[in-house]
């Protein structure tokens, strides 16, 4: 059995997030729809980056499983991350970040397509527009899987949006196989209800051989089928043994070793939600691998999140290891 070296390995995409402030208007003019979560083929990502070359924007890597990941590593966790990049100035950005965060990022670099982007447009009402490109990281299947990693891994964490892709889903198979084998815990974000909705039978595959699952009020109820929210919650409850549900500025229900937490909210003034619930998964992982203490893990995993959505994109302005012990050690709870 491998030495358990790393706490927590995500597998997801590797996308460089590309964060534009823009007007309502400018939406508009450009065809753009609001609120929208689309994916877009590398010809449209080229239109879309030409439209609004005129205007400058905030990059940063990321993805859905990797911004949990940075959380995690951010508040003194060690982390991994599973990923396909391109082999060009996108991905050579990812592969720095990543080294400068004290991640070790397990990837290929191919030649056939560029790294994916997502374009996050951000009105001023704080609604986020995405489009988003998934190119190299599409092509990632069973032959990108990593024996190694994951056996050294205590928790594998899988993004969901990596379903929508069979190859993907092949490897997410591969690597719940492989977890299990190596005796490390599996976890899974559901991502979005378009995965929920589309997707339903291969996320209950993987929910069933689940530790851990996170989602939010919206995505619960999708794959369940319940309308009400601790129907739904206690439907989840019957596939896996713990469950996170964020209910956004109602806080969140968390089940853990089949006790029931009600974790309140941190009330603040909402600047842009990206990111929120990948940084309260790995603030929720740091908590409860570091003290096992599930009702701390819930209220760091909220008050982390608070403040991601206080600030403008998924990556902390703020000191992730002071905001850590302000709810860890100042016994705040």
């Amino acid at each position: 059995m491998k030495e358990k070296d790393i706490e927590l390995c995500g597998l997801g995409n590797g996308l460089v997030d590309l964060q534009f402030l823009v007007t309502d208007e400018e939406l508009d003019n450009a065809g753009l729809q609001k609120g929208a979560m689309i994916l877009i083929d590398i010809d449209a990502r080229n239109k879309l980056l030409n439209d609004f070359k005129h205007k400058d924007y905030f990059r940063v890597s990321g993805g859905s499983a990797a911004n949990t990941i940075i959380s995690y590593v951010q508040l003194g966790g060690k982390g991994a991350y599973k990923t396909v990049l391109g082999n060009d100035d996108f991905g050579n950005f990812y592969k720095k970040e990543f080294s400068d965060l004290g991640i070790i990022l397990n990837t290929e670099q191919i030649n056939t397509a560029p790294t994916g982007v997502c374009v996050v447009f951000i009105t001023p009402d704080s609604e986020r527009t995405m489009y988003t490109c998934l190119a190299a990281t599409a092509d990632f299947g069973t032959k990108n899987i990593n024996n190694d990693i994951i056996a050294r891994s205590e928790w594998l964490y899988i993004e969901g949006y990596k379903f929508s892709e069979q190859s993907s889903t092949d490897a997410i198979f591969k690597a719940v196989d492989i977890a299990k084998q190596n005796n490390t815990k599996i976890s899974l974000t559901f991502s979005d209800t378009f995965i929920t909705d589309l997707f339903k039978d291969n996320l209950i595959k993987v929910i069933e051989q689940s530790d851990m699952v996170f989602c939010n009020e919206n995505e619960a109820k999708s794959l369940t089928g319940k309308s009400d929210v601790n129907i739904a919650f206690n439907s989840l409850l019957n596939m896996t043994k713990n469950v996170a549900l964020t209910l956004g500025d109602k806080g969140s229900i968390i089940s853990w070793d089949g006790k029931r937490y009600e974790i309140p909210p941190y009330k603040v003034n909402p600047i842009d939600t990206t990111g929120a619930g990948d940084s309260f998964a790995g603030a929720f992982f740091y908590g409860i691998i570091k003290t096992g203490n599930p009702h701390k893990a819930g209220h760091l995993a909220s008050f982390i999140s608070s403040k991601i959505v206080s600030q403008m994109g998924a990556r902390s302005k703020f000191d992730m290891i002071s905001a850590r012990d302000k709810i860890l050690l100042e016994n705040l709870i």
